[in-house]
């Protein structure tokens, strides 16, 4: 296989062996940062605590949250037809996440670090039946080891960003090499099944976006009764997901509100839980009254911006506001999923930044399912109208859920195309129940 490869392959191939003494080092660092769970650090060597279930086991991979989420709904039919299921991801926030919202029969593991060593470890554990890679998080050593061992692999929700085409197509033999060791390649839309497909992927088929699929997250009833008794007659909008530089932005947007709305609250949920306490402080020293969730603390009656830095409860949040923006969005990080909020009646506002679900908020936008803020000053504009018209944002909230439905339905196409793939997993369930 060396031979046939281009050249950066082969370059990254001997870079990346040789890279593995310093996974030590690498982890080390990692772990100060929080980007590690201490107990599970062998897994990102190839090594694993979990025994490998008897029979065929479909592995699923996905980079992070959104990723492993759009799963959810495909991992439970999965499960229906009685298939166990390895899940990878490469974050600690995605692992909690699996725990909290994924039943105990599905299998975490951490992606092994992308050595051919550490990744043929990670193979003869786990000997997968069939590999879903979510979206394009691609690793070169993962896919190629796959192939070798005549894995059947699937790109699913497959997305070619308009900023990653370029960049892919100056190397066209290296994405091309890789794309081919695909079975089925799956994309979101056509304008990303015509990216992959110039890049080298065979037998391309538009299924749509998973994560329009996604059931609304759930949310503990007790918690959500005592949140709403808490914050009962006051108007609260929340800050999903959101990134660094967003926060200086909600915090100014609160204070030009809270003039004219003194009982206004606003939650920020940030992207990385690890970020509460920098923003409680940030919002202290903008002279509010801040509450941080991390620290057991609620929303008090002189709470004015309270931070959400826990993990698995925006389910819990999307029911407590009926302004919700969505973070990602006012910066260039390329936005969030709106879909789960909309689902649970949030009336969205978002930044001109959303790259990542363009074709979400386009549709969205272009229906009057969400509004779009170019600005600090357009965002306070655009919550001062909503908090002063109700009806505005019901109706915002009533075309949203059209366009979601709408564009609903990908889990089934979906599973109509792994349809030769999963026959071919029931026959090796037929074979080991017979041995």
């Amino acid at each position: 296989m060396a031979n046939t490869l281009p050249m950066a392959l082969r370059v990254y191939r001997g870079l990346s062996s040789a890279a593995a003494p310093l996974a030590p080092a690498l982890i080390r660092q990692r772990l100060k940062h929080g980007k590690e769970d201490p107990e599970r650090t062998d897994e990102r060597r190839g090594l694993s605590h979990d025994t490998r279930p008897l029979g065929p086991l479909v592995w699923i991979h996905g980079a992070s949250v959104g990723e492993v989420l759009a799963a959810a709904a495909l991992i439970e039919r999965l499960r229906a037809l009685n298939i166990r299921i390895l899940l990878t991801s490469g974050t600690v926030t995605s692992a909690a996440i699996v725990a909290k919202r994924f039943p105990p029969d599905v299998i975490h593991q951490y992606v092994p670090y992308d050595t051919p060593r550490f990744v043929e470890r990670f193979l003869d554990h786990w000997r997968p039946s069939l590999g879903l890679f979510i979206e394009s998080d691609l690793w070169p050593n993962l896919i190629l080891a796959g192939a070798s061992r005549r894995v059947p692999m699937v790109v699913i929700n497959g997305r070619m960003s308009p900023r990653s085409f370029p960049r892919w197509r100056r190397m066209s033999g290296t994405i091309s090499a890789l794309l081919g060791r695909f079975d089925l390649c799956l994309a979101q839309s056509q304008a990303d099944a015509e990216r992959f497909s110039a890049l080298g992927a065979r037998n391309v088929i538009t299924t749509g976006n998973l994560k329009l699929d996604v059931p609304a997250p759930p949310a503990d009833p007790v918690k959500l009764e005592r949140l709403m008794a808490m914050t009962r007659g006051r108007p609260v909008i929340v800050a999903a997901s959101t990134h660094p530089g967003e926060e200086e932005m909600l915090i100014a947007t609160h204070k030009a509100l809270s003039s004219a709305l003194p009982s206004l609250l606003t939650v920020i949920v940030p992207r990385h839980p690890q970020r509460g306490s920098a923003i409680a402080d940030l919002v202290a020293g903008a002279g509010l009254q801040t509450g941080l969730r991390s620290r057991d603390g609620q929303p008090l009656a002189g709470t004015e911006i309270y931070v959400a830095d826990t993990i698995g409860e925006l389910g819990l949040f999307y029911r407590l506001a009926s302004i919700v923006f969505m973070g990602g969005s006012l910066v260039e990080h390329g936005g969030q999923n709106p879909i789960e909020a909309v689902k649970l009646g949030g009336a969205i506002v978002h930044g001109p930044h959303v790259f990542n679900f363009a074709e979400v908020y386009e549709a969205l936008d272009s229906a009057a399912g969400a509004r779009l803020a170019q600005d600090q000053v357009a965002l306070v504009r655009q919550f001062r109208h909503l908090l002063a018209d109700p009806e505005a944002g019901n109706s915002l909230v009533a075309a949203g859920s059209r366009v979601v439905n709408q564009l609903g339905g990908a889990l089934e196409r979906t599973m109509a195309a792994l349809e030769p793939y999963l026959l071919q997993v029931r026959l090796e369930m037929g074979t080991a129940r017979d041995a």
